[in-house]
């Protein structure tokens, strides 16, 4: 499956907000110099917890501010709310290719957008130290991702020979 080919699918910022939850949203961007933008981003979501475009806000401001844990939290809430709308397992672990194979019938961009989620908390878990768990979640994006277009494959590999991708060692020559 090639997971760059989402043509014609409604992506999540496509997804309208209330003028309440945008307003805010607008606010955080121009407030984000100033050091108000978490209040921002948090009210608007208090008022839309599930949009992924306030998902998508949140954990951008937790990365660029370095709250690699927060950031994290909001990877795995974003799983968490795309999951059941595409049939997918509570956790990433419990992911099968039948759970892909509907998860895709459902809705392309959102099964991409999950792994994209996965591969996000992926890094962010490697940067805080904990490479198993790092190493786990990049090889479970690697099972479904056969063509490396999500960039799971690429990242394992730049941390080493040692890891293993399904079962194999990953390296610089694995193709």
């Amino acid at each position: 499956m090639d997971l760059q080919d989402f043509k014609g699918q409604m992506m999540y910022f496509d997804e309208p907000l209330t003028v309440e939850v945008e307003e805010l949203m607008n606010r955080a961007a121009y407030a984000y110099g100033d050091g108000d933008a978490e209040g921002y981003l948090l009210k608007a979501y208090a008022r839309a917890p599930a949009h992924m475009t306030v998902l998508v806000g949140l954990y951008r401001f937790y990365y660029y501010q370095h709250r690699l844990p927060e950031a994290i939290a909001v990877a795995h809430e974003v799983m968490a709310e795309i999951a059941p709308g595409i049939g997918f397992p509570d956790h990433w672990e419990k992911l099968t290719s039948d759970d892909l194979k509907r998860g895709v019938l459902e809705s392309f961009t959102r099964v991409r957008f999950y792994l994209l989620a996965l591969k996000g908390a992926a890094y962010l878990t490697l940067r805080l130290g904990d490479m198993a768990e790092g190493i786990r979640m990049l090889n479970k994006v690697v099972e479904f991702d056969t063509s490396d277009r999500l960039g799971a494959r690429s990242l394992l590999q730049s941390i080493g020979p040692a890891v293993v991708v399904n079962n194999q060692p990953a390296s610089p020559a694995v193709s």
